[in-house]
């Protein structure tokens, strides 16, 4: 870490720390689907299968997240099992709130929907306005690092209103609407490598995309036929993908494939 890094540090009474997020890497883009996945299965497993409800569900799994992000935050550096806990664990959370706004509160999915893209939009111009900075190279003070779950959280609860909305409401259906959401992460990508796309931007987009994206893999996986899906359960379905999360996090907390070297932060990103 520089010296002006450091003295940024000292100079505003922050907690200094090692890059708390991973590399982004295709492993990054592969569990982060499967996380969105899972947030979708398991929210309906715990609220329908196991009968908790949606109210009990939400305070039990906003409980876990709390508590993991006690963690989270204490740990000075990246963490794979911590780290990616934490957002399987706001991915359903961040479900649980569009869902509880819909189903509980009776908000129409077109109102959570922009209510949520503008809860994000707020979120990064608090943070570029204290920060000066939204990429994820630069998560070394409390502060960013908490301007960085709450935005995580947006993106969640966003994507799950999103992916409710054109798969439900607009009658897509879920396979087409996994489709729609790919392209579009696609055309990101494409736009950042030939067209010069902020990099920053690149990701927080694409982010954002990939959880409708997960959701409505998750929907189209778990759900029956008769409505669109492939009758695999929640329970399967998130088992299955919880298995193939362990396995990734067990390989990057072994090779540290994921871990941002702390040469390659710019100063300037900090």
């Amino acid at each position: 870490m520089t010296t002006d890094t450091y003295a940024s540090g000292r100079h505003s009474g922050q907690r200094q720390m090692l890059n708390k997020v991973p590399e982004v890497t295709l492993y990054f883009w592969v569990i982060k689907v499967l996380c969105t996945t899972v947030g979708e299965t398991a929210a309906d497993l715990l609220n329908d299968n196991l009968g908790l409800g949606l109210t009990n569900t939400s305070y039990l799994m906003s409980t876990l997240l709390v508590v993991t992000l006690v963690f989270q935050f204490r740990a000075r550096v990246y963490v794979p099992s911590l780290y990616w806990l934490s957002v399987v664990l706001i991915s359903v959370v961040g479900t649980l709130i569009s869902d509880n706004l819909t189903d509980n509160l009776g908000v129409p999915l077109e109102t959570t929907t922009a209510v949520f893209g503008v809860a994000l939009a707020v979120t990064f111009i608090a943070w570029y306005a204290s920060e000066r900075t939204l990429s994820i190279h630069s998560i070394r003070s409390t502060r960013r690092e908490g301007f960085y779950w709450l935005a995580i959280l947006f993106t969640f609860a966003l994507g799950t209103a999103a992916g409710d909305l054109t798969a439900e409401k607009l009658d897509l259906g879920y396979w087409p609407s996994a489709m729609v959401f790919a392209t579009l992460i696609a055309a990101v990508a494409v736009a950042h490598r030939t067209l010069d796309l902020n990099a920053v931007w690149s990701f927080w987009i694409a982010y954002i995309l990939t959880r409708p994206l997960g959701a409505s893999l998750g929907d189209y996986l778990s759900q029956p036929v008769a409505d669109g899906g492939l009758g695999l359960g929640t329970v399967g379905t998130s088992a299955l993908f919880l298995v193939v999360i362990l396995g990734l996090v067990v390989f990057l907390t072994r090779t540290r494939r994921d871990v941002t070297e702390e040469a390659a932060v710019s100063p300037q990103e900090g």
